[in-house]
């Protein structure tokens, strides 16, 4: 009895450990399966991110080009009909609009004096522009769609509004918009390019179209 016994624990021994080895070999195959895939996922990541870094490389590349083709584009619009045309040219963002000025000015002023006050007053306003330690604007709205306006309620727009008018307050007040979008923290102005006939930002390919056309019409001229 303890032979048969002996016979079937060895028997079943056998089994479990053939089954235990055709399981571990399973195991190995599925472990191996899924370094190799694994392996081959780390590779393609890899490859994904080396990518990613060149086409940020080319990205800002692309982007200093750009900004240099516009700088350019700048340059050569001013050499060829100065900062302003009537199509597209150069706009000094944050710069006061003298009209406003020149016009108040005349109502009050006569003979010389008028272009000495206008041209004292616009140098003044310019001048308080620059100055970092006002600030007359305020927050409105919230979350993503919070945006800073200027406080019509600031002292000095409201004075300037009693003393010059509505127009001379708006002068000021645009060259301030225009301030805070294009140079926050410099609070100089900004050459751009720019469409006057729509009042909007010029694109490089206007820009690079109009200086063309300025060109040939120069050629023309000399011919």
């Amino acid at each position: 009895m303890n032979g048969k016994l002996k016979k079937v624990m060895k028997e079943k021994d056998e089994k479990l450990k053939k089954v235990m080895k055709e399981k571990n070999e399973e195991l190995k195959k599925v472990m191996k399966e899924m370094n190799e895939k694994l392996e081959e996922e780390r590779c393609e990541l890899e490859e994904l991110e080396d990518m990613n870094s060149v086409l940020l490389i080319k990205e800002r590349q692309s982007n200093d080009e750009i900004q240099e083709a516009r700088k350019e584009s700048i340059r050569g619009l001013r050499d060829l009909s100065g900062d302003r045309s009537p199509t597209i040219g150069v706009k000094r963002m944050g710069e006061i609009d003298e009209k406003p000025f020149l016009k108040v000015c005349r109502q009050r002023f006569s003979g010389e004096n008028v272009e000495l006050e206008q041209a004292m007053l616009c140098s003044k306003w310019q001048k308080t522009l620059k100055d970092p330690s006002w600030y007359p604007f305020k927050r409105v709205g919230t979350g993503e769609k919070m945006k800073e306006v200027v406080d019509e309620e600031d002292e000095k727009l409201k004075n300037l509004r009693k003393e010059w008018g509505e127009e001379v307050k708006n002068a000021v007040k645009t060259a301030l918009v225009e301030l805070n979008e294009f140079n926050p923290s410099g609070r100089y102005t900004v050459p751009v390019l720019w469409n006057f006939e729509q009042e909007r930002k010029a694109t490089l390919k206007e820009g690079i179209a109009h200086m063309i056309k300025e060109i040939k019409t120069r050629k023309r001229k000399l011919t």
